[in-house]
């Protein structure tokens, strides 16, 4: 055990020394091991936005959109769903526990005496904050008799709460949401950035019955279908038998595509996921090399320090010590400036993460995966990159050594 500690100490010792190659050696590794650091909390970070975005929009929920995508990837949105398709769901689908009709009206103009915001119009139900989770904390919900007689009232956003009324409390207040007057009965918790990066709490939440005669003069069409179902074990299966009721509902011959679209917390775990993977692969690449390149840079320096500590080789052979111990000492120094480089590296994978995260918002959640990770693949390097110079200083004959 001493020897072993001695020999350390000897590998330490030449570590700091020989200042110019660790320093080069160290660098490499750092860009090596940052990369592969970032490729590792982004991944842990995409799987658990994703998570947390299924827990939002609900493991037992589906977003049914109205329009075909070829008709949305050409900014033409067609009016396919209905009130009566709602009601069809409903009476159709035993374990459909919810199905709430959504229409939106574009940013519209809300002021309160000199306050102004711009915000969308969301025409909902009355089960529209439990469709979505999302509790109303101040005033309460507008009710049935509301929607009956297309009421004038309305669920403001936290951030259109606070850019209106700052800290006044909004309830039963009247605001004008375009030229109409509105009273404010509730305000829906704060909620942040939902899935595609918008604000999901500059919104005024509405009857759908007035978005619809008031706002949109729409007797029929609604823009999307909320519904939540019992048995979310079966939430795939129900998504298949709704496509088909749908397409019988629409008269669609088989040759025609969906004219609606279906969301599912699987569907977006899979946008989310592949949206990582660009980048994951990118630097998934760059960062593989970058270790390849280490590697080779650190067994040419340790190839030219045999050949520079010939003499000290041969002079440590003479006096007894063995092949293992100046085996060992190279690896040990290998191990050592690669672990540096590996500390150093996963500092540099954290700021560059944060960076990322300021520029472009992108999921990335740090563990103990992604440090140990960069840490055994920086020792694998050492090991691999350092055992053929480790081993030619280990050979080398002590009589000649000291010649040389």
């Amino acid at each position: 055990m001493n020897r072993l500690i001695k020999i350390l100490a000897q590998a330490l010792q030449a570590v700091v020394a020989l200042k110019l190659r660790t320093f080069f050696c160290v660098l490499s590794i750092a860009i090596g091991i940052s990369a592969i650091t970032i490729i590792v909390a982004a991944t842990e970070g995409a799987y658990q936005k994703a998570f947390d975005i299924v827990a939002s929009f609900g493991p037992d929920s589906i977003l049914i959109v109205s329009g075909s995508e070829e008709s949305r990837g050409i900014a033409r949105r067609e009016k396919t769903l209905t009130l009566a398709d709602a009601e069809a769901i409903r009476s159709a689908f035993a374990t459909a526990y919810m199905v709430v009709p959504m229409s939106r009206v574009r940013d519209t103009i809300i002021s309160y005496k000199a306050n102004r915001y711009s915000a969308p119009i969301i025409g909902s139900t009355s089960d529209y904050s439990l469709s979505w989770t999302w509790p109303v904390v101040e005033g309460s919900d507008f009710t049935q008799e509301d929607l009956k007689r297309l009421a004038n009232v309305a669920l403001l956003g936290h951030e259109t709460m606070r850019e209106l009324f700052g800290d006044e409390n909004p309830v039963g207040k009247t605001i004008q949401v375009g030229r109409i007057p509105v009273q404010v009965v509730g305000v829906l918790l704060e909620r942040g950035s939902s899935q595609g990066g918008g604000n999901m709490d500059n919104r005024v939440v509405m009857p759908i019955t007035t978005v619809m005669k008031k706002f949109q003069n729409e007797p029929k069409y609604v823009q999307a279908l909320r519904v939540r179902f019992e048995d979310q074990e079966n939430l795939d299966i129900r998504v298949e038998e709704l496509k088909g009721f749908l397409r019988v509902r629409h008269r669609l011959p088989d040759s025609e595509p969906n004219d609606f679209q279906i969301v599912s917390p699987k569907d977006i775990i899979k946008f989310l996921v592949a949206l990582t993977g660009s980048l994951v692969a990118f630097v998934g690449i760059v960062g593989i090399i970058s270790l390849v390149v280490a590697g080779f840079v650190l067994a040419n320096l340790f190839h030219l320090s045999v050949r520079e500590r010939t003499g000290e080789i041969g002079i440590r052979r003479s006096v007894g010590a063995k092949r293992r111990d100046i085996l060992l000492q190279f690896l040990g120094e290998a191990l050592i400036i690669t672990t540096l480089g590996g500390l150093i590296g996963f500092v540099l994978g954290v700021a560059a993460a944060g960076l990322l995260q300021y520029v472009e918002a992108f999921p990335i959640h740090f563990s103990w995966k992604a440090f140990a990770i960069g840490l055994l693949l920086s020792w694998l390097v050492g090991v691999l990159f350092g055992l053929k110079p480790a081993s030619q200083a280990a050979d080398l004959e002590p009589i000649e050594a000291i010649r040389s």
